[in-house]
């Protein structure tokens, strides 16, 4: 009985992974563009959180992977990825993987540390971390891999480090932000609703 209880939750878990794999991949090809900017902000992290609260932080980490993956496959990463061939061949990727990887993988042990104290809480922290790694490790990339060459590209811009904190970071941290607070009642919702279905089994 306990085996078959075990093996009906890891399907359900399985069909709820590719559930939200396919929701990532649609949500990544309709990037919206911030109005004056270079880059998208991306739709996936909610669902990335959503994934992470049901399934688990390895769920995060493939959902993570998935975003990237996609990002990279839809030229989500072009502006970087040929600025300086082969250097940026190598560490474009890395940056977009790490970053996107990392934003579920945190999420999921933000969630996993928290739930069992108020899953309302948790599922507020996950929301929350999860552009701050996604777009924390991106500023860093940037730092550590791209300032002499965007340097170079923006030859008028006096303040690197302000330019990417404040355009290119900062603009698309606090608008995912929003966007994961404001469905955050959806994503509660929606773990508690998992969350009772398991308790009463």
């Amino acid at each position: 009985m306990a085996n078959n209880l075990k093996n009906r939750t890891r399907t359900r878990d399985l069909v709820l992974l590719a559930v939200f794999t396919a929701l990532v991949v649609i949500l990544q090809f309709l990037p919206i563009q911030i109005p004056g900017g270079i880059f998208s902000i991306t739709l996936v992290l909610p669902v990335i959180v959503i994934g992470v609260a049901i399934c688990g932080k390895w769920a995060g980490a493939w959902l993570g992977f998935v975003f990237a993956t996609v990002v990279m496959l839809t030229g989500g990463a072009d502006f970087f990825l040929f600025m300086n061939p082969p250097y940026t061949y190598i560490t474009t990727p890395l940056i977009v993987y790490v970053k996107g990887i990392g934003a579920g993988l945190v999420a999921g042990i933000v969630y996993d540390v928290i739930k069992n104290k108020n899953h309302t809480v948790a599922s507020i922290g996950a929301a929350v971390v999860s552009p701050i790694v996604n777009t924390g490790i991106y500023l860093i990339g940037c730092f550590l891999f791209f300032k002499d060459t965007v340097d170079a590209w923006l030859q008028g811009a006096e303040n690197m480090s302000a330019f990417l904190f404040i355009s290119l970071g900062l603009g698309n941290f606090l608008i995912e932000l929003a966007v994961n607070l404001v469905l955050c009642p959806v994503i509660i919702r929606l773990v508690d609703l998992v969350v009772k279905k398991k308790i009463s089994r």
